[in-house]
């Protein structure tokens, strides 16, 4: 069954936010439903056409001890968003693509009550990867940085057609 077919997420406008986009899986169960609602969009706010910004909004069970972000949560949140960003950029189907690496680095203590925001970018693309980077801000104009990282991401495999 092709990505054409089973799409994987839902992405329209979302009224409580201009300009931006709900991202939606289809279905609930995912692991990626644990993060609650995401919100997507590509560039403004000063930031180019070339990045994709992807927003969670933290909820009671995304704490640690210490009443912040789990960082298992933000590291999922990175996950998550590079797959959203890849729909966001027009980068071909994601539901099949697979994350062969990922690496964090937090920055500071992420607080509970204000959205999360990764601002994702592509540093290369090949035929099979995509080599990405970015950050995790807060604060009303993205100016506290709570993470940075790195990944690559192994591109889904072209499904066959019937002309194939």
């Amino acid at each position: 069954m092709t990505e054409a077919v089973r799409n994987f997420a839902i992405s329209e406008p979302d009224p409580a936010y201009p300009g931006w986009n709900k991202w939606v899986l289809t279905d609930p169960d995912c692991y990626n439903s644990f993060l609650g609602p995401m919100i997507v969009r590509r560039g403004g706010d000063g930031l180019g056409d070339d990045i994709a910004r992807v927003r969670m909004f933290p909820e009671r069970k995304h704490r640690n001890l210490g009443d912040a972000v789990h960082g298992g949560t933000m590291m999922g949140f990175i996950d998550c968003s590079l797959f959203a960003a890849m729909r966001v950029l027009d980068l071909g189907p994601s539901g099949y693509a697979v994350t062969l690496e990922l690496q964090t680095h937090f920055l500071g203590s992420a607080r509970m009550d204000e959205p999360l925001e990764s601002q994702v970018e592509i540093t290369r693309e090949t035929g099979r990867f995509l080599f990405m980077r970015g950050l995790v801000v807060q604060g009303e104009n993205g100016e506290d940085n709570m993470a940075s990282y790195t990944a690559i991401v192994k591109k889904a495999p072209r499904q066959k057609t019937d002309l194939q």
